[in-house]
């Protein structure tokens, strides 16, 4: 089966056939998004913390660790012996003071209305001499330029937003401590060993006096705060 040749048109059967030019690229607008967005936010959070303290800590540490791995005729031994004296004494004081004087005024709230032009009006929703106002009426338009000029999308948000937001804080610590964790450890292990020892010995004496003598905690927080939104 043979093709047929096909006779191209000549520059006058051009001209005669009947042609709509399309807009420029730059009108044609897919989505139309205006977003206006007014935010006022007074923000007020004093924080007033005020801590003392006062600690005797201590944590003496003695450990002995002998191990065998897959040894045969090994021993393993492991000797901690521990002798601690502690004598702890406290004699002070701990005093935490946390006054606070909070003057806040949020008393303004003056910001924009939120309100923006509403944008281009998309043609074809409102009759021809109407102005801006829409009755409901949809004209489908003939000229295929037109169908692509205007927003298939139109978003118009005002949003006027006024927030009043205060977190005065006030906060006092004091402590008298006294710690104290002596620690002996002692570790020997034998693994998979053969005719092995293992042996382990963990002696602690330890002495322990902790006094606390004529000390004061106290904490204070004082606050005063006076918030006007």
């Amino acid at each position: 089966m043979s093709t047929p040749e096909l006779t191209p048109l000549s520059l006058d059967e051009l001209a005669a056939e009947a042609a709509t030019a399309l807009p420029t690229k730059e009108v044609i607008s897919l989505l139309d998004l205006n977003v206006d967005l007014d935010l006022g936010l007074d923000l007020a959070a004093p924080i007033d913390l005020a801590v003392a303290a006062n600690a005797n800590v201590a944590a003496p540490i003695d450990a002995a660790v002998g191990a065998n791995i897959l040894s045969t005729g090994s021993t393993a031994a492991a000797l901690s012996d521990q002798g601690v004296l502690i004598d702890q004494t406290i004699s002070g004081h701990a005093i935490a003071t946390a006054p606070q004087d909070s003057a806040i005024d949020q008393s303004n709230d003056v910001i924009d209305d939120g309100t923006t032009d509403a944008g281009p009006t998309d043609p074809g929703t409102t009759e021809p001499g109407a102005g801006d106002t829409n009755d409901g009426d949809v004209t489908v338009p003939t000229d295929p330029a037109s169908m692509l000029d205007g927003d298939l999308l139109n978003v118009d948000v005002n949003v006027a937003l006024d927030a009043d937001l205060a977190a005065p804080v006030a906060g006092a610590v004091a402590a008298n401590a006294n710690v104290a964790a002596p620690i002996d450890a002692a570790v020997s292990a034998n693994v998979a060993s053969v005719d092995s020892s293992a042996t382990a010995i963990s002696q602690q004496d330890a002495i322990i006096t902790q006094h606390l003598d004529d000390v004061t905690a106290r904490a204070t927080a004082d606050q005063q705060a006076e918030i006007t939104q």
